[in-house]
């Protein structure tokens, strides 16, 4: 999927460079191209050649949360989600839109799989065809394997985990990288030294030690997800405490990893050399540090998220520098995932 990492990046430093004027220089809000670029990589790696409805899909599901975020951010009432309200309304409309849109190209995919066409390699075809293989070696038993609820949902899944997070993980690290000048001189140095000018490949990415580092440290100061959500399904001791089953706990990430105890007097502060040695001795705690979750229930897609980043600093370092724009208002936010509430406007720089 790396060759469709770069087609989605590439176009992005495109149209950075059709901004800038004749001094070589522009002052954009980063935030809304990062979006697209995310968007347009999960569309294109989740749904192939239907991506353009991939887009259209993950759009309304944009909408969708930021309703959803207006909501539950207001005063509850028992039974105003029954109301007819415009906003109500407007979340049923897209609910409908977006199952129906699946639906059509999910039995598309099943068509094509009983016509015996060659599975596309993309996210929603190995999912198909993993599922018709499952429900082959049950002698087709339907109760084996994933309906056709079950495949919408993770469908939608594709768009919060696979671009929400990653969008927001780069909207963070320039916005770090623009502070924190000194870094990104660094982390430009060593994309140059290991790849030059050329396009960033797959072993190159994985040795770039000092990205790894930003990225890491940006995940820590700014996880996307600030809070998971667990629910204990049996008896469990932890520590002191007893959970009993039908419980659901709460870990605050956000909190855990600013926590000077694990992680030091300097647990505020921008300092990726903590990474220097990896994960598991960058903190005080055994497990301080969970931005994808972690053990049976940690992220599926965290490599995938992680080259994706890594490519787009990659490519953005080789083409320009950046600093924060007098314009800049730093305001997290969550609204499912923590995202910059005014945008990030950044002064661009033809490298």
């Amino acid at each position: 999927m790396l060759p469709l990492f770069f087609k989605s990046c590439n176009d992005l430093i495109s149209k950075w460079e059709e901004m800038l004027s004749s001094n070589g220089s522009c002052e954009i809000d980063v935030w809304p191209s990062i979006q697209n670029l995310s968007s347009d990589v999960i569309a294109r790696t989740a749904f192939g050649s239907s991506y353009e409805e991939g887009v259209r899909i993950f759009q309304l599901q944009k909408e969708q949360a930021e309703l959803t975020m207006e909501v539950l951010m207001k005063i509850y009432i028992p039974g105003w989600r029954f109301l007819p309200t415009t906003t109500n309304k407007r979340l049923k409309e897209i609910d409908r839109d977006i199952i129906a849109s699946l639906t059509n190209m999910i039995n598309k995919r099943e068509r094509e799989i009983k016509e015996g066409e060659a599975t596309k390699n993309d996210l929603l075809g190995i999912l198909l065809e993993s599922n018709h293989k499952e429900i082959e070696e049950n002698n087709n038993n339907k109760n084996v394997g994933m309906n056709l609820d079950d495949v919408i949902k993770e469908c939608k899944l594709f768009y919060l985990a696979g671009e929400e997070t990653t969008s927001v993980l780069l909207v963070w690290t320039i916005v770090l990288l623009s502070k924190n000048p000194n870094w990104q001189a660094r982390a430009r140095e060593e994309v140059l030294q290991v790849f030059g000018n050329k396009e960033p490949d797959f072993e190159g990415l994985s040795h770039l030690k000092i990205v790894t580092m930003i990225l890491y440290e940006v995940l820590r100061l700014y996880p996307p997800v600030v809070v998971i959500p667990r629910a204990v399904y049996k008896d469990v001791k932890v520590g002191n405490l007893t959970l009993p089953a039908g419980v659901q706990i709460a870990l605050p990430i956000v909190w855990l990893h600013h926590n000077s105890e694990l992680w030091g007097d300097d647990s505020k502060v921008f300092n990726p050399e903590r990474f220097s040695e990896g994960i598991s001795k960058a903190s005080n705690g055994r497990i301080s540090f969970f931005p994808f979750g972690w053990g049976p229930r940690s992220c599926i897609g965290q490599n995938f998220s992680m080259l994706e980043a890594k490519m787009a600093i990659a490519l953005i370092l080789q083409h320009f520098s950046f600093e924060l724009s007098p314009t800049y208002a730093h305001a997290p936010t969550p609204v499912i995932t923590l995202q910059p509430q005014y945008g990030a406007h950044i002064t661009l720089h033809k490298v």
